[in-house]
């Protein structure tokens, strides 16, 4: 696993530990990397049980009740799909906090539009706060997909864990 990413992991684990809380993920894109960058990190069942990896619509729509019209309107990776990802993962899971991420990978589905790049990232806690971001990332399929896999955690640390 790349350094960088271990650490990231490791800091999460011992964030949400140290809170006696628990993560779940709803990925897209990243097809179960997070999950498994957290996973990697031995103990990490203390704090993290399950994730959803929920590439096609259908997924998304019956593991995680996001709703077809969300879908219809605007598209798997969009700011409302990944909200709509990271509360039902928080739900199904009863987690404390989601991670959901969906976004195009490349090297084909971008548009004029959506870019290949483009990732969106849903973060939810069980008190209630959401944040949504929408990034652009650039390289290969695999850069692009290790990129969210670092920001995604990068992100839960700091706004989430590290308050």
């Amino acid at each position: 696993m790349d350094k960088d990413l271990r650490q990231l992991s490791i800091q999460t684990g011992q964030s949400l530990l140290s809170r006696g809380a628990t993560l779940t993920t709803a990925e897209s894109c990243t097809g179960g990397w997070i999950a498994k960058v957290i996973t990697d990190i031995s103990g990490s069942s203390a704090w993290f049980e399950q994730g959803f990896v929920t590439y096609s619509n259908q997924a998304k729509i019956t593991m995680l009740g996001v709703d077809p019209a969300t879908l219809e309107a605007h598209g798997a990776v969009s700011e409302a799909t990944v909200r709509e990802m990271a509360s039902g993962a928080l739900q199904a899971a009863e987690a404390d906090y989601a991670i959901s991420v969906s976004g195009i990978a490349g090297p084909d589905g971008g548009s004029a539009e959506k870019p290949v790049g483009t990732v969106w990232f849903g973060f939810a806690a069980a008190d209630g706060k959401v944040l949504v971001s929408g990034q652009q990332f650039t390289g290969d399929r695999d850069a692009i997909r290790a990129q969210a896999v670092a920001f995604a955690l990068r992100t839960l640390n700091r706004e989430f864990l590290e308050k």
